[in-house]
């Protein structure tokens, strides 16, 4: 019992530094190779930030534990949005910008809303279970999502490339002396992160699912909680030091962006690989999650505009803390 408690502590950790250093070896070579840094934020971070939840999903399916892969996306969501930025607003108001506002979180609730009605037997193919071709419709809309700021953005990232090239050009001798990238240690970077991904993963869920034996707990509490806050821990420590820096706009930009990402890419890779059974419990917490996606929307009109306020995130803290309660008491 208590090997299986430090396996998941040392899991959770391989977790964080491996997606940690796959995120740093990825950013460096896009540097070297002078692609913009919005494209780098777009796709690098986001994916690298949810790098744990996927590595679960897969470990998951090899092992037939797919409680542990609805749990985990479904958790990881409601961590992101009453945990993590309950706290950042405790911490400091978080101001929610225009582009946050308009699209990242009516497309977080409409994916959640996608889920739910896929879980209910209501859009596809009529039951309970996600298959293999609505698990690649899911992917399809994950790339759809993330192209869309990418193709909005396209005449920002040319202008950006052509300046970079400019401003290298011009400032050629400054730049020499600057602290050059090593290519080969970014590599190594990538791999040993991925390395780290995958015995993480493997420690958080066979310890998991032994935890979950040994005390008769079911697979789908451990996957929505133990599960759920771990893998959400790259998110959590970023958007922390994004507030201390009181850079929030791109924290809450990508905490809503990594919502969409664990419904549409994370359970649409689960289910290409095995179907997913929606049980009643899962059908609840989805109906939380729309309802708090929603509720996080309807923020932006109530007090101060298009601001999560201390007050605000108190709500959210407490939604969390009644949540969290509920799993083991019901």
């Amino acid at each position: 019992m208590i090997n299986n408690v430090l396996m998941i502590i040392i899991g959770f950790a391989l977790l964080v530094f491996g997606a940690d250093m796959l995120v740093k070896g990825a950013s460096n070579i896009a540097k070297k190779f002078h692609i913009p840094e919005m494209l780098i934020g777009l796709t690098i971070v986001a994916i690298g930030t949810s790098a744990p939840e996927l590595i679960i999903t897969i470990t998951s399916t090899q092992s037939s534990s797919t409680d542990l892969i609805i749990g985990n996306a479904i958790g990881s969501n409601l961590c992101n949005l009453l945990l993590i930025l309950g706290l950042m607003a405790i911490i400091r108001p978080v101001k929610i910008d225009k582009e946050a506002r308009n699209f990242h979180i009516p497309m977080a609730f409409l994916a959640s809303l996608v889920i739910l009605l896929m879980g209910l037997g209501i859009l596809g193919n009529s039951t309970q279970y996600i298959n293999q071709m609505e698990g690649f419709f899911l992917i399809i809309l994950f790339v759809v999502y993330f192209s869309y700021p990418i193709v909005k953005e396209f005449e920002d990232i040319v202008n950006s490339y052509k300046k970079e090239k400019l401003e290298r050009k011009n400032l050629s001798n400054k730049n020499s002396r600057k602290k050059k990238i090593n290519i080969p240690l970014s590599l190594l970077l990538i791999v040993v992160g991925v390395l780290l991904l995958k015995y993480g993963g493997d420690f958080v869920v066979d310890s998991a699912t032994n935890i979950a034996l040994y005390f008769n707990i079911p697979e789908r509490v451990i996957g929505l909680t133990v599960v759920a806050i771990g893998t959400a821990l790259p998110e959590l420590v970023t958007s922390i030091f994004a507030v201390i820096r009181k850079d929030t706009d791109l924290a809450v930009g990508n905490l809503v962006g990594s919502c969409v990402l664990n419904l549409f890419l994370i359970l649409g890779i689960g289910a290409m690989i095995t179907p997913l059974e929606f049980t009643p419990d899962f059908i609840q917490n989805l109906i939380l999650l729309c309802s708090m996606t929603f509720v996080l929307w309807l923020f932006n009109f109530m007090g101060k505009r298009d601001t999560i306020t201390r007050p605000k995130g108190l709500v959210l803290l407490g939604v969390f803390a009644l949540y969290m309660f509920s799993l083991f008491v019901y």
